[in-house]
């Protein structure tokens, strides 16, 4: 996978062929990136209100996404 900077470059370009499959990149980096940072979240305790604030779901949509992803405590 390319650099997040070089992907956000590429996502702005005047061709759609390029622009469109750098989004595409970045919507997958950022839904690792996700998925890293909530597992590291809930192994410091953080409750799934805590979780939800910080990206700015409810604790329902961020609960429904990845409550079954993580063993609980």
């Amino acid at each position: 996978m390319e650099a997040g900077t070089e992907l956000a470059q590429k996502a702005a370009s005047g061709d759609p062929k390029v622009g469109l499959r750098a989004v595409a990149a970045l919507r997958q980096l950022a839904e690792r990136l996700e998925i890293l940072q909530v597992q590291r979240a809930r192994q410091l305790g953080w409750s799934w209100q805590e979780i939800a604030g910080r990206l700015g779901v409810t604790k329902q949509t961020v609960h429904r996404k990845h409550g079954g992803r993580f063993r609980e405590r």
